[in-house]
């Protein structure tokens, strides 16, 4: 089964600090283990909500709202990791994407690189890697899109990948299959699905091919631990069939 791990967003990397290097190297440690033994299929950190743009669509009329912001709705449905030249691209992609669903919102934060976290000089020009995250409403958490706008996004997926800017893309299950980890001091309270909404930014994710939901909370245990201990951490299972492993 895969599964999407979610952390919410914290006051320090809100802040745009870099997380201490022992972090960085546990959690690398961390990655690095999983990654060998094959459960690890995606990941990334992002950046503080001023990296972000928020576009909310109604009426067929798109706002653009640039960070920094709090959170409001933060319940995701799917995510599509996108590599373009400029901000601006990915808005116009991310633009399209929203006016397919009609009247809901998606947002646009930067991937966190090897450099912005202090492992490496930046390199020159090097292209933007955007996470794009749809938001959940009522069709999502129902069981999914209508089949006019799935065959639209198909198409608009298509087209991203033969243009090189669509890395890969990740549907996730509605919310009532998951799970809610809220860790206090690497003390455990588990929350049932589904949730009514989520207003803690997403502050990284790792996608893992895991046993079921109870393999799931116990690497979610050693992720918190790595963390700090004091966190909210999302368990969502992943549609297996939205092209999670597609690569441009």
């Amino acid at each position: 089964m895969r599964f999407m791990i979610m952390h919410k967003n914290d006051p320090n990397t809100e802040a745009g600090n870099p997380p201490p290097m022992e972090i960085v190297n546990r959690m690398g440690a961390f990655i690095g283990e999983h990654a060998k033994a094959g459960r690890l299929i995606d990941g990334a950190g992002l950046g503080a909500s001023k990296t972000r743009t928020r576009l909310v669509f109604r009426n067929g009329q798109c706002t653009a709202k640039p960070g920094p912001y709090r959170g409001e709705h933060e319940l995701p449905a799917a995510t599509l990791l996108l590599k373009v030249r400029t901000r601006e691209e990915a808005i116009g992609w991310a633009e399209r994407y929203g006016k397919i669903l009609g009247d809901g919102e998606v947002e646009l934060g930067k991937v966190n690189e090897p450099w912005d976290i202090g492992l490496m000089p930046p390199p020159e020009n090097p292209p933007l890697q955007i996470l794009l995250i749809e938001k959940a409403d009522q069709a999502t958490e129902a069981g999914g899109r209508s089949p006019q706008q799935k065959s639209a996004l198909s198409r608009l997926k298509t087209e991203m990948t033969k243009a090189g800017v669509l890395v890969r893309s990740l549907g996730l299950q509605p919310s009532a299959k998951g799970k809610r980890l809220a860790f206090t001091n690497n003390n455990l309270r588990v929350i049932d699905g589904p949730f009514l909404e989520s207003k803690e930014l997403i502050g990284g994710f790792a996608v893992m091919e895991l046993s079921g939901m109870d393999e799931a909370i116990e690497v979610c245990r050693r992720y918190a631990e790595i963390l700090g201990g004091t966190l909210e951490i999302d368990v969502r299972l992943v549609e297996q069939d939205d092209g999670a492993t597609a690569v441009a």
